[in-house]
């Protein structure tokens, strides 16, 4: 018996020895991978603009984890006939992509709700591409059939669109829930090739599931390596990802380095991480609806905008005047962060504290200025009373994801966190998306 205990336990313990030296090997990776991603690309004066002149001869909408919010799926097709039927540059949607997880649990009355606001919105002569996601693969059931029947074509396939080929790319079922498998990534590699060997200087677009791992913000996490071994090198390539639910408007959710990599947000529940933990679900996190505005011209130029369903607002613009030249490229992980600066607090900004319908505590603070085209991605918040005794402590996620007027950022600190009538004292430090600091900032506040 106690031979047998011996050997389970030397068994644990190896297993557990194999565990912890794949997690070292991971963030070796990461860390390897991560200073490779900071030293590649020139810095640039500024960041580039699109010129006014600018007139595409394509323009794509991308969208990704709708998760049967269906309303903002159709919301996103009448948006965008609505902003372009009469754009006087260049008029005009000419294709939708939905980069998957458009279901909940793949079953088949998800599919027919789906589709159901598709063919209600989509006019007849705009192509609609969707691919697979792994929500797609939470049923077992023929999900290639499922596809099929659904929408009339293959999970992986090109639609070429005004001389320009757009890659769908969806995984497979796996143990792992969904993956992608060596054929599959044979096929994208040849039909990046095909593609590049007629793009006469136009851009290659890409479009599936997961983020390139190491790339775009939540990529680490949430993304393949698979998809990094067969886009790298190709430079005319744009890469279009969801998965991670991070929001496009973080300015990390554009990257080049020997191609671009765009994440696309999300339609239906933000994620984020704070101090590198993932998973985060802060207040507004459901206020998700997200679209991407690609356009590009015949001479790889290429222009790439965030826009806002809930506030019909534009939220970022990204522009590449020549999607052929690495050596150009502007937004690079190094010349990004070279343009970012630490936030800024106003000379008159105040605090103040007060109790929601909830009964608990929630300080406001006037927010902290980013950088033109940045943001403020967290606060660091420590409370003190009257005797400079530290009561409370927490960073909090801003949130940016939440595109309004309201200046202010207010946090939720429980319910015994402070005493009605008593003054506290309010230390905070703004963090920007690339990690600079503001100076911290001290506010006195009575609790109402």
């Amino acid at each position: 018996m106690k031979k047998t205990i011996k050997k389970a336990g030397k068994a644990i313990g190896i297993f557990f020895a194999v565990i912890f030296g794949i997690l070292a090997l991971l963030c070796i990776i990461t860390l390897i991978w991560g200073a490779v991603q900071r030293s590649v690309g020139e810095f640039t004066d500024a960041l580039p603009k699109a010129p006014s002149d600018f007139k595409p001869t394509i323009r794509l909408v991308v969208f990704t984890d709708t998760h049967n919010e269906n309303e903002n799926v159709a919301d996103a097709i009448d948006t965008s006939y609505r902003l372009f039927d009469n754009d006087g540059v260049y008029k005009g949607v000419d294709g939708f992509f939905c980069l998957g997880d458009f279901t909940s649990i793949g079953g088949y009355d998800d599919y027919e709700d789906y589709k159901k606001a598709l063919d209600g919105h989509v006019r007849k002569e705009t192509p609609f591409i969707t691919i697979h996601g792994n929500h797609e693969f939470k049923q077992i059931n023929d999900y290639r059939d499922y596809f099929i029947n659904c929408f009339g074509y293959e999970p992986d396939n090109v639609t070429e669109i005004n001389g320009f080929s757009c890659i769908a790319f969806s995984g497979e079922r796996s143990l792992t829930e969904w993956t992608f498998t060596p054929k599959s990534l044979k096929w994208l590699s040849n039909e990046i090739e095909v593609a590049e060997s007629k793009a006469d200087g136009k851009p290659v677009f890409v479009f599936q599931h997961p983020h390139p791992w190491g790339t775009v913000y939540g990529s680490t996490v949430w993304g393949d390596p698979q998809i990094n071994v067969v886009l790298n090198g190709h430079t005319s390539v744009i890469d279009f990802s969801g998965h991670s639910h991070f929001p496009l408007n973080d300015p990390r959710s554009i990257n080049q380095a020997s191609y671009t990599s765009v994440g696309c947000g999300a339609m239906a529940r933000f994620e984020l991480d704070n101090n590198y933990i993932v998973g985060q679900h802060p207040d507004g996190y459901d206020d998700a609806a997200q679209i991407c505005v690609v356009e590009a011209d015949n001479d790889g130029s290429v222009r790439i905008r965030g826009y806002d369903l809930l506030s019909d607002t534009y939220f970022c613009d990204y522009y590449i005047d020549n999607i052929n030249s690495k050596a150009d490229f502007p937004y690079t992980f190094k010349n990004l962060k070279a343009h970012d600066k630490a936030p800024v607090f106003k000379e008159d900004t105040a605090a103040k504290a007060f109790k929601n319908d909830e009964g608990e505590w929630v300080i406001s603070f006037d927010e902290a200025q980013a950088a033109e085209g940045y943001i403020v991605h967290d606060y660091k918040v420590t409370i003190r009373d009257e005797s400079g005794k530290k009561i409370f402590s927490k960073n909090f996620i801003d949130d940016y994801y939440v595109i309004d007027e309201d200046n202010t950022a207010d946090f939720r600190i429980g319910n015994d966190t402070l005493e009605s009538g008593k003054t506290y004292t309010l230390t905070v430090r703004a963090e920007s998306a690339y990690h600079f600091y503001s100076e911290p900032i001290q506010l006195s506040f009575k609790a109402e």
